[in-house]
């Protein structure tokens, strides 16, 4: 029975370190609900790791964070893991952006360099009979997503020539990029549009060119679900026609 408990606790402590490697900053209370266990167990779990010399701070008010450049050895994928990122890169390669397509391969290549030998062997097995089948039509439309991902996480300006088809023109506008979704053809860029002094949605094949600027702009304080609230309040009060 000890055992068991032990076990279960090493396995979730394996999990916190995981977890504060994907993210900045975690609170007590977001990783007990993550583990279903108490904020108690969590201050527990956190002292035992500080005693085993992992370097974790406690910010005050904030949460719990890894000093700055700590690094732990690769870590080991299941074979189902394995398979489930094999499976999303089929996905992926179909995906109509080439920056994303190129930064993804590369990355799940270094994933699969640190998979064991035997995994490796029946991943790239599975990657050689799993297909996704689409329309015939799997051009690459945009090449942009990457240095739009980059613009948007460190609130970068970004200056683009952009077309629009309904109005037949094209014009160059200084954005500040907020966030990225994507449809089954295309991705879409939502950002603060400096001549329409609004938000708009950008569809990123239309864009003939994109630079990055130095200059910064202030990060936008509402969330994206706030976002589409306020676009689904401005729909619903147009008059129908």
């Amino acid at each position: 029975m000890n055992d068991n408990k032990d076990t279960k606790r090493l396995s979730r402590l394996t999990a916190i370190l995981t977890q504060l490697q994907t993210k900045r900053l975690l609170t007590a209370s977001e990783l007990a609900t993550k583990f279903s266990v108490s904020n108690r167990t969590i201050y527990r779990d956190v002292k035992a790791l500080e005693q085993a010399g992992i370097p974790i701070f406690a910010e005050e008010g904030k949460g719990y964070t890894l000093m700055e450049g700590y690094t732990v050895p690769p870590v080991m994928f299941t074979e189902s893991e394995a398979n489930a990122l094999i499976t999303a890169e089929q996905l992926i390669l179909k995906n109509k952006d080439a920056s994303f397509v190129k930064e993804y391969t590369e990355a799940i290549n270094k994933i699969k360099s640190v998979l064991r030998s035997n995994t490796k062997d029946k991943a790239n097995l599975l990657s050689s009979r799993i297909v996704f089948r689409q329309g015939t039509d799997n051009d690459k439309t945009s090449d942009y997503l990457s240095t739009l991902q980059l613009a948007l996480t460190n609130f970068n300006l970004v200056k683009i020539k952009y077309h629009s088809p309904e109005t037949k023109q094209t014009t160059d506008r200084t954005i500040e990029p907020f966030a990225l979704y994507s449809t089954q053809d295309n991705w879409i860029l939502i950002a603060f549009c400096r001549l329409r002094k609004d938000f708009r949605s950008f569809r990123l094949d239309r864009i003939q060119n994109l630079n990055t600027l130095t200059d910064r702009f202030e990060p936008h304080k509402m969330t994206l679900q706030e976002y589409f609230e306020i676009c689904k309040a401005k729909y619903l009060s147009k008059p129908l026609t």
